[in-house]
């Protein structure tokens, strides 16, 4: 089961029987799952302009999950004393796989939150099975080498451009903030050992966005070795830095730009 995910590099982690859940009760969804990751890029230019919020890639995954049937649903679970209600919890859902006979599956996708959206989901997701209203939870995260390689990926694309300022940048969709311009200048222009304004930037810019404290595989570890969700049988699928590409060039800026003349911003989940 996924293995073309993980010869493509995607790491794969299956928790309290959750391979055998999917590969006898769930085949079909495996293979739709495995389907729409399979086929996830992200330019590298969607990154730089979006920021380090959800890439348009990221959506585009979703939009592949959402048309093969796995759609955002809220669960409403209601404490009754004869027929009166009396509590209610409500638990949202991005990606949810539902069958006819009532079993369903649940999927979030963390690209680059905040870490503790981690502990939201998870408890959800045990909530939710211990309710009866989930088989299986399934989290999608940057995996290890996405996260490790960050740094990498971002020093690539300033080489590959020749990208030596901010000016020529902004040509590529990244407009700093006041506070990210000063830090960038004070670190290119100190008089102790000055950066190089690729390295500079390249610091500033993977810190600011995809630092240690947002969603990525090992914060995710620390949670389930603490055992946050047992005993809700997990996936837990790490996106590998091999689904980052470089020769779209400024085409892939059409859909960022398009976005922003709509007056919708990235978010991220």
């Amino acid at each position: 089961m996924f293995e073309s995910l993980v010869q493509k590099g995607f790491q794969v982690e299956f928790l309290s029987h959750a391979k055998a859940i999917l590969g006898v009760d769930f085949p079909q969804a495996a293979e739709e799952l495995e389907s729409a990751l399979a086929t996830t890029t992200i330019p590298i230019e969607e990154i730089m302009a979006g920021g380090g919020g959800e890439s348009k890639g990221t959506q585009r995954l979703r939009r592949a999950l959402a048309a093969k049937g796995w759609l955002k649903t809220t669960f409403v679970v209601e404490k009754r004393i004869n027929g009166v209600p009396r509590e209610s919890q409500s638990h949202e859902v991005d990606h949810v796989r539902s069958y006819e006979d009532g079993s369903r599956l649940a999927l979030e996708i963390e690209w680059n939150n905040k870490d503790p959206f981690y502990d939201r989901d998870l408890e959800n997701f045990k909530r939710l099975h211990a309710d009866g209203a989930i088989s299986v939870g399934i989290i999608v995260t940057r995996g290890k080498s996405l996260h490790a390689n960050m740094r990498d990926l971002v020093r690539r694309f300033l080489e590959e451009r020749e990208l030596g300022s901010l000016e020529e940048l902004k040509g590529w969709g990244y407009h700093p903030t006041a506070r990210q311009l000063a830090d960038i200048t004070r670190r290119t222009t100190r008089a102790k050992n000055p950066l190089a304004f690729r390295e500079a930037f390249t610091e500033k810019f993977v810190a600011d966005k995809f630092g240690e404290a947002t969603t990525h595989w090992r914060k995710l570890e620390d949670r389930i070795r603490r055992g946050v969700g047992n005993p809700c049988p997990l996936v837990l699928i790490g996106l590998p830095d091999s689904i980052v590409t470089f020769h779209e060039g400024k085409a892939a800026l059409a859909e960022v730009e398009a976005a922003e003349d709509d007056g919708v911003e990235d978010t991220s989940s």
